[in-house]
């Protein structure tokens, strides 16, 4: 039983100091008196910049001695007796916050002065405050003070603070009232326990503005928001109920587009209409300003409510597109770039809900406007995309196979669409027309894709390429009177027939390779001809006969006219034979050079003896030098 009253008496006491600290303005407050209180700004640095002249604490940028303090953005990192996840209230990751380590004796945290303040007028003068003490220790107690030209008018202390999570922040505070004389008012903010083990706290949004009645304002009767769509028209009436509080009351409505508050000229009245015609989209925030009729003027002296938004949201921006156009038989595909919900309709009664639905097996009575609408945040815009639906293509050609001779230009010819495409492009004169010229060195396979831009079929033409007829003889031929020799005749092409000219001496004119036996010399000419009309050739071989060649081995140079020289009659058969006789010592005692002319057993004119002499005879390049010996004999 003791220990439950105990539990009791702690949850009065917790009550008791609540309502300790909750002595802050209940009804509305004003914009924040600038130069009387600090947020201590935000930055990308871990430590803050030193709030000079508010302050009898020294500055460090980094954990904080007693008698210190710093500006940052979290406790982590810094004296480890303290939580270590502690951030500025907001909870803005870039936002600062004050940290103290409170001085042996009593000290400033903050001070201000303010001025150009109105009498006889109700001031709210807060800060949010937490212990930072991870354990038990000396708590914090900060007495909040305010002076009228060095004068107290008004004290509050928040009491112990006790030890609590890194969320523990409370806002602590004071309202008052001013004097008539109301001058320099000097607020602060000050150490009342000591410091040493334990007093360690951080301060945030340390404010001071007016506070007065309790202003609610709303839109339409309703809420404190309301939206309309951009591009579009609309009205909105703005209304505000103000509690007692204000001896001659009066207003002043205001406009915030992002540039901050401006007054609205003549609306003040606790009921205005906010008109949009072909609204820009944006955030419009409206609230109403309240005050005694002498200090309206003053923003130090006045009170706003919470501020009313209209929000013109933007249109959405559809495109419309799809794969079209597309044949018969397959699938349209529809595609819209931008939005959240979808509606689509079109032709055959076409509806659907999907952001990109896919229609199958297309038919011609779906061709034509697909609309889309586009919605986003309430708000909704259409897109139109036409689809055209195409006959299949059927691909033609004149002729699947056509000859053509080497070396010969054929049209070729394609049909049934609009656009035509032919591979391979190897021999044509243009691979992209219907009827281009080709002349192929091959045999060759075109085929050709025909189109309608969306549809398209194949077909094939072979152009079979015939061979030109072509006749090779061979290389010239020679050989000796009585000798028999075989043609080396040649032929290439697709088809081809052949013979020689003239048949005589020819075993068989018809033969690629026929044996001949001509006695002199004779050119043969071998004939190649196209079955199939292409070009036709002929090719001559000259075959040279040389006479038997005798060569006599004695002779009677005696006057008788009977063998009297030594003649040779194939010699006569060569242009420049080279004919030698010499005696048994080697000396040369015939020579012939060019024309032949018999030897008449002479030498420098007189008679050579009877003796058995020795010869060279060189005809040409086609024969062996002959040699041997001859007998003259007289």
């Amino acid at each position: 039983m003791r220990c439950l009253i105990k539990i009791l008496l702690f949850i009065l006491f917790i009550s008791f100091n609540q309502q300790l600290f909750a002595q802050v303005c209940t009804g509305t407050l004003g914009d924040p008196v600038v130069g009387a209180g600090t947020d201590f700004g935000n930055g990308a640095s871990a430590f803050g910049n030193a709030t000079s002249g508010n302050t009898n604490y020294t500055y460090i940028a980094g954990s904080p001695n007693d008698g210190q303090y710093t500006i940052v953005k979290s406790t982590a990192g810094l004296n480890q007796g303290w939580l270590q996840d502690i951030t500025n209230h907001t909870g803005d990751p870039n936002g600062y916050m004050m940290v103290v380590n409170a001085n042996f004796n009593k000290d400033i945290f903050y001070q201000a002065t303010v001025n150009n303040l109105c009498p006889n007028t109700t001031y709210e003068f807060a800060s949010y405050i937490i212990n930072i003490l991870r354990g038990t220790g000396i708590k914090p107690n900060v007495k909040f003070t305010i002076e009228n030209n060095g004068v107290s008018i008004k004290e509050f202390s928040t009491g112990d603070i006790l030890e609590g999570s890194s969320s523990n922040w409370v806002k602590y505070g004071t309202i008052f009232t001013t004097p008539t004389n109301v001058g320099i008012i000097t607020i602060k903010m000050t150490n009342e326990n000591p410091g040493g083990g334990g007093n360690d706290l951080a301060l945030d949004d340390i404010t001071f503005r007016a506070c007065g009645p309790t202003i609610i304002p709303s839109i339409n009767n309703g809420q404190s928001s309301a939206g309309i769509c951009e591009a579009a028209s609309g009205s909105f009436n703005l209304a505000a109920s103000v509690s007692s509080g204000y001896a001659d009351p009066v207003y002043q409505w205001q406009v915030n587009t992002g540039t901050g508050w401006n007054d609205i000229l003549g609306e003040t009245a606790q009921q205005t209409v906010v008109t949009f015609a072909n609204a820009i989209k944006g955030n419009y925030q409206y609230r109403l300003l309240a005050a005694e009729r002498s200090n309206i003027a003053s923003a130090n002296c006045r009170i706003a409510s919470p501020p009313l938004t209209i929000t013109v949201t933007a249109l959405p921006n559809p495109i419309a597109s799809s794969n079209g156009p597309v044949c018969i038989g397959s699938n349209i595909q529809l595609n819209v770039t931008e939005g959240t919900t979808f509606s689509w309709t079109g032709p055959n009664n076409f509806t659907s809900t999907q952001q990109n639905p896919t229609i199958t097996n297309a038919s011609l009575n779906m061709t034509g406007d697909y609309t889309v609408t586009a919605s986003s945040n309430g708000c909704s815009r259409s897109s139109i995309v036409n689809v055209q639906v195409l006959d299949p293509v059927v691909a033609s050609v004149g002729a699947s196979v056509v000859n053509l001779c080497e070396g010969n230009f054929k049209q070729l010819e394609a049909y049934g669409g609009t656009r035509y495409s032919w591979l391979p492009v190897e021999g044509l004169s243009d691979p992209n027309i219907s009827d281009p010229f080709t002349s192929p060195k091959e045999t060759t396979t075109y085929t050709v894709t025909v189109s309608n831009g969306a549809c398209f079929s194949t077909a094939q033409i072979t152009v079979n390429v015939i061979k030109n007829a072509l006749a090779d003889a061979g290389e010239d031929l020679k050989l000796l009177n009585g000798q028999k020799i075989t043609l080396n005749g040649k032929v290439t092409g697709d088809d081809v027939s052949y013979y020689w000219t003239p048949a005589d001496y020819l075993d068989d004119p018809t033969k690629l390779h026929p044996i001949a036996n001509p006695p002199s010399d004779i050119t043969y000419t071998l004939h190649a001809q196209s079955n199939l009309g292409c070009v036709s050739s002929e090719d001559d071989v000259f075959i040279k006969v040389y006479p038997k060649i005798v060569i006599p081995n004695s002779f009677t140079p005696n006057g008788d006219s009977v063998n009297d020289t030594w003649n040779i009659p194939a010699a006569e058969a060569f242009p420049n034979p080279i004919i030698k006789v010499t005696n048994r010592y080697g000396q040369l005692v015939y020579q012939s050079n060019g024309k032949y002319k018999p030897w008449d057993g002479k030498y420098n004119g007189k008679d050579l003896p009877t003796a058995t002499y020795y010869y060279s005879i060189y005809f040409n390049p086609d024969f062996e030098t002959y040699t041997g010996w001859i007998m003259l004999m007289r």
